[in-house]
C-alpha cells in the first residue's frame, strides 16, 4: 500500500454534502483506505475568480491502486457525486485532485504527480500541512510546512483567505 494525498473542493450546491459523499465513496473503494481528513476551509476561488467561495481540504489515503487507476477512480467519484464540467477553474460540485502519490514523480499527458501547482496554492498547503506537515514534496524536496511558510512570506502569491469551516 502506498500513501497518497488527495485535495478536494466544492463551490456549487450543498458543498459539504458533496465533499462528504466523495470521501465516503473513497472509503468504500476497494484498494483505498482513508487514513486522515483535514479540516474543511472556506477559500477564495483561484484562476476564474467570478464564482462562489470554495470549501477545500485534503484527505490522506493508503492505496494499492496504481496512480493512473487511482486518477480514474477519482474522476468516477466526481461523476457519481454530480460533477458537471463547465469551464477550466470554474464552478464545480466536487473536484478531487491527486496531489502526491508516495515519492513518485510522474509526467505524462494524462497524469502529473506531484500536482504541478500545489506548492503555490494556499488552499492545498494549509490543509495538507495540517495532516502531514513533514511530508516532503518529491520535486521541491522540502516539507509541506516549509513550502507553506514560504508561500505565506510572499503575500503577493498568497491570495487565498482561509478560515476553518464550522
Amino acid at each position: 500500500m502506498d500513501a497518497a494525498y488527495i485535495g478536494f473542493g466544492s463551490n456549487i450546491g450543498d458543498r459539504l454534502k458533496h465533499i462528504q459523499s466523495a470521501i465516503h465513496a473513497l472509503s468504500k473503494t476497494e484498494g483505498i483506505a482513508v487514513k486522515e481528513i483535514s479540516s474543511v476551509y472556506k477559500t477564495d476561488p483561484v484562476g476564474y475568480e467570478a464564482q462562489s467561495e470554495f470549501l477545500n481540504g485534503v484527505v490522506a489515503i493508503q492505496t494499492s491502486l496504481p496512480p493512473l487507476s487511482l486518477l480514474h477512480t477519482l474522476k468516477d467519484i466526481e461523476t457519481a457525486v454530480g460533477r458537471q464540467h463547465r469551464i477550466r477553474w470554474g464552478p464545480r460540485e466536487i473536484d478531487l485532485d491527486l496531489l502526491i502519490y508516495g515519492d513518485l514523480c510522474v509526467q505524462t499527458e494524462k497524469l502529473v504527480i506531484p500536482h504541478p501547482e500545489m506548492h503555490l496554492r494556499g488552499f492545498v498547503l494549509v490543509p495538507l500541512a495540517e495532516i502531514a506537515p513533514n511530508l516532503v514534496h518529491p520535486v521541491c524536496q522540502e516539507s509541506i510546512q516549509t513550502l507553506l511558510e514560504r508561500l505565506e512570506d510572499d503575500k503577493s502569491a498568497f491570495k487565498t483567505t482561509l478560515t476553518l469551516c464550522s
